[in-house]
């Protein structure tokens, strides 16, 4: 199957570079409306025979046109909301920030026992994921298949369910509100990346505006320094 790995639209916390992860969460800026609405048009291509949304709003509001435009119902699952930022959430500093994304990336790494403070660990947080993802499968085995979720939610995901993207990888390169991950494969076969963001995978992906939050972008530390000037992206 196809999964179409699609991060909201922007929300006046991405604005802020909050950790918002908690439910419902924020609606959509101006910004993030267009956004949504672009989405019919920047997934013509695609025959989606399924369209699922998290628990947040932003989620529910990004898939709406998507939705409206192709006639199917939006099915709402826990499961791929953001991961949770713990006793870190609405904190926008740079510590916090620096702590959230490590201790994220360390999970498709192999350590999936570590967790934030007052937040969920790794074992915990991919486990959700794929119970949706499973669900999807069963229910529409080699079609199309459309996951509106979280920028953290689909890089960490991804990173650690996709054959041909590296944790390095993953941490490195941004996704924008309402970029795309696209990934093919199976539950029980593996998956594999095709594109990000419009890219080929394993190609760079280019850097966007620095407004959209810090789930998203790129993760600075000693070991690990930004890949790019702007690091980009949301919760």
């Amino acid at each position: 199957m196809r999964l179409l790995l699609i991060r909201h639209g922007q929300t006046p916390s991405n604005l802020g570079h909050f950790l918002d992860t908690a439910r419902p969460g924020p609606g959509l800026t101006d910004l993030g409306l267009r956004q949504a609405a672009a989405l019919p048009r920047a997934l013509a291509g695609e025959d989606i025979a399924a369209l699922y949304a998290s628990t947040l709003t932003r989620t529910q509001l990004t898939a709406a046109p998507l939705a409206a435009e192709r006639g199917v119902e939006v099915r709402i699952r826990d499961g791929i909301r953001e991961l949770s930022a713990g006793d870190l959430e609405m904190r926008a500093d740079e510590d916090a920030i620096r702590q959230y994304l490590t201790t994220v990336f360390a999970w498709p790494a192999g350590d999936v026992a570590r967790r934030l403070p007052g937040g969920e660990d790794g074992a915990e947080a991919l486990a959700r994921f794929d119970a949706v993802v499973a669900e999807a499968a069963v229910a529409e085995g080699h079609g199309t298949v459309a996951l509106v979720s979280h920028g953290a939610a689909i890089r960490v995901w991804t990173a650690a369910r996709a054959r041909n993207v590296t944790v390095d990888f993953a941490a490195r390169h941004s996704l924008d509100n309402t970029g795309v991950v696209v990934v093919e494969g199976s539950p029980d076969s593996g998956w594999t990346a095709l594109s990000w963001a419009g890219t080929v995978v394993p190609a760079v992906t280019a850097s966007g505006e620095a407004d959209g939050g810090p789930a998203g972008r790129t993760v600075p530390g000693p070991e690990m320094e930004p890949a790019t000037d702007h690091p980009t992206s949301s919760s």
